[in-house]
């Protein structure tokens, strides 16, 4: 963490934005742990070693950043602190929203509707990344859910600030994107991208977009580069094949986050 320096002063919100960030992190786990299933299964609510239920009401400690059963100790869901690591990491990038900008107030609706549009967003993606990693599966009701939050937000900060040059470019973006790739589902089938990820673009693509036409070029621009790396490296070590197919969602998150800390608004 850098330190202040002389003449400068540490937003006291902050460390109230980080303390709110990770009281949500039992609920994402939650959410990892019922989704990371196979496609058609039904979504899971015990521990499939000892058969204790997990729920925000038992023992916390499976949604705890430990990441264990209370009943046999084995792990469940995300990998312990990851997920944790992973939305401060978006707490950060959403910090970096702001270096251009004033920050969200009462007094500045549009800010506060803006930052509500990319913390719901992250809210949905790094449960989504670990899904995907684990699986190889983005379920609907989080990628819906995204697209949902993050256009109605941004919609909202556009009528307020009387200007919806924004988000007709954050919705087209998302459009364009998510049929270009799904366009790749229908004409190559497993060597394309998933149906899951277009629908992920649809919010992915759409907070690139508000940005400007830049942040999305970049955005796909990383997500393709550590999509290509990160499949070297596995091929590299012998992890993958070069007939499997990996998970591209969480790369497309990695990049979308990549570009906002990049551009900002």
């Amino acid at each position: 963490m850098a330190l202040a320096t002389p003449g400068t002063t540490v937003n006291p919100r902050w460390p109230v934005r980080v303390i709110a960030a990770l009281a949500v992190t039992p609920l994402l786990r939650r959410l990892v742990i019922a989704d990371s299933v196979p496609s058609g299964c039904p979504r899971r609510t015990h521990c499939v070693r000892c058969g204790l239920p997990v729920s925000l009401t038992t023992p916390l400690r499976a949604v705890s950043p430990i990441g264990r059963c209370a009943g046999c100790n084995s792990r469940i869901g995300a990998p312990p602190m990851l997920l944790e690591l992973a939305l401060l990491a978006a707490v950060a990038v959403l910090a970096s929203w702001f270096r251009s900008g004033p920050e969200a107030s009462p007094a500045n609706l549009p800010v506060v509707l803006e930052t509500a549009a990319i913390g719901w967003w992250a809210v949905c993606a790094v449960p989504l990344a670990f899904v995907d990693l684990a699986v190889h599966r983005l379920p609907d009701r989080l990628t819906y859910a995204a697209v949902i939050g993050t256009w109605t937000l941004f919609g909202l900060a556009a009528i307020v600030d009387g200007d919806g040059t924004g988000w007709l470019r954050a919705v087209s973006a998302g459009i364009v994107i998510a049929l270009l790739f799904a366009a790749t589902t229908l004409l190559l089938g497993r060597r394309g991208f998933g149906l899951g990820d277009a629908k992920l673009a649809l919010s992915s693509a759409a907070i690139l977009g508000w940005s400007g036409w830049g942040a999305v070029v970049l955005g796909l621009t990383a997500a393709f580069t550590t999509s290509a790396v990160g499949a070297l490296i596995l091929l590299t070590a012998r992890r993958v094949r070069w007939s499997d197919h990996l998970p591209f969602g969480p790369f497309l998150i990695l990049g979308t986050l990549v570009a906002v800390a990049v551009v900002g608004r």
